[in-house]
Order: structure tokens, then C-alpha cells, then sequence
């Protein structure tokens, strides 16, 4: 079963964890001192936060976690038919996972990350200092690397 994916940048991580954790009525599965992940079964979703690190707040970007690779892959046929610029990102280190993701940009521009995480990660991501920006996803050749670690632009 596939879980809905929302990253947000907040301006005050500790305040955001506190706001949080009373709406969902749940304390963060991952707190980190710059991330903090919900893994939420009513609903079903995977909601983090993460701080502006100069970044504009507000939604990060959107997405669908696989829970194995054979729904990822699925997505990305799916993804595929729908003719829009994406990327394949393989064994990415970010927001303390390793994961196999293919980034996409909806028709207006949204930012969306298919994922499936296969394991932990001590570190937020090798990539961070990398953007998702969605008009290099619509103007770069799919195999250039054009996304990286839950950065949007």
C-alpha cells in the first residue's frame, strides 16, 4: 500500500515539531536537529519538515511512497505515460534514508518525488546543497542530474 508523501520547510523546526506532534496527536518517528518525519497511519501518510536553510517556507514538495520497488517501478510507468520531464535518482542519501526515487514536476510545476526507502542513513544527505527545481526537470535531458535531496528551488 502506498503512503502520500509531504515535505514542508518551516522557519522554526522546534515550534513546527511542537505544532505538529499536537495536530497528529503523535510525537516525530525521526527528529533530527534540521528534519523531523511523522510516519502517520490515519491518515496514511509521510509528513516532514524540515528547516529554510535559507529556503522559501512552505510546501517542499508532494509524493508517493512505495513500500517495494515493484510499486515504485509501477509509479514510474505511470509517470512515464503521463509525458511529463522526470529524473531517476538510485540509492539517494537524503533526509536520512537511502532510497531509489524518480522526481517529476506536475503541469504546473509542482515539485513530486516517487520514492521507495530501503534503509536508514546517520547523515540528511550527501546532496543537500542541490535544488529540485522544476523548470530544469522540464529543460534538462533525463539522465542529467537535474534533482537531489528534498531541496525544492
Amino acid at each position: 500500500m502506498k503512503r502520500l508523501h509531504v515535505h514542508v520547510t518551516v522557519s522554526d523546526l522546534k515550534d513546527s515539531v511542537r505544532f505538529y506532534s499536537q495536530l497528529f496527536a503523535s510525537e516525530p518517528t525521526v527528529l533530527k536537529p534540521d528534519y523531523a518525519k511523522w510516519m502517520l497511519e490515519d491518515p496514511r501518510v509521510n509528513f516532514a519538515i524540515s528547516d529554510n536553510d535559507d529556503r522559501r517556507v512552505g510546501i517542499n514538495h508532494l509524493g508517493v511512497q512505495a513500500e517495494s520497488s515493484e510499486e515504485l517501478e509501477e509509479i514510474n510507468v505511470r509517470l512515464k505515460e503521463a509525458r511529463q520531464a522526470s529524473f531517476d535518482q538510485k540509492s539517494a542519501n537524503c533526509c536520512y534514508a537511502v532510497a531509489d526515487k524518480h522526481w517529476a514536476t506536475d503541469p504546473s510545476g509542482i515539485v513530486w518525488e516517487m520514492f521507495h526507502t530501503m534503509s536508514e542513513a546517520s547523515v540528511y544527505g550527501d546532496d543537500r546543497g542541490e535544488s529540485v527545481d522544476p523548470l530544469v526537470l522540464r529543460e534538462t535531458d533525463k539522465d542529467e542530474k537535474a534533482a537531489s535531496c528534498c531541496r525544492s528551488a
